[in-house]
């Protein structure tokens, strides 16, 4: 897909284009000062630009030594199935390269994408969620 730019800075006047994103693939909890703050926090970020108009992001936390985990790879919706999400995820690998551990949470249904990008499902993960919903969803 051309005339795509990859952005690998947030930029707070990002926001409220990313909660738009969030809410369009239903991830309505994510409100403006939550998703400024898990931004700002966040150690790798790619935010993808098509004509100028933020069409999906992805972040991630890294120690800078032994591991990341990968969170929020989210495209909107006109834009999926385009490419774009292996873009980003394929970044911040780049990012990682030296790393000897890359961590990612697949949402429901989406792990068959991860797996193209050579993550592996684990044998010892585990997870508190204080959220019965996730809980219930993610949890064996």
């Amino acid at each position: 897909m051309d005339n795509l730019q990859f952005i690998r800075e947030f930029d707070s006047a990002h926001t409220e284009d990313l909660v738009n994103i969030y809410h369009a693939v239903g991830w309505l909890n994510h409100k403006y000062d939550n998703v400024k703050v898990i931004f700002e926090t966040s150690t790798h970020v790619v935010i993808v630009k098509y004509d100028n108009k933020i069409v999906g992001f992805a972040r991630a936390l890294s120690d800078s030594h032994f591991n990341a985990v990968i969170y929020d790879v989210v495209v909107a919706p006109a834009f999926q199935g385009k490419g774009i999400a292996s873009q980003m995820v394929e970044l911040l690998l780049n990012d990682f390269q030296h790393l000897s551990c890359i961590h990612l949470i697949s949402t429901t249904g989406n792990a068959a994408f991860y797996s193209k990008l050579g993550f592996k499902k684990l044998k010892t993960g585990m997870a508190i969620y204080h959220k019965s919903d996730l809980e219930a969803e993610y949890t064996e």
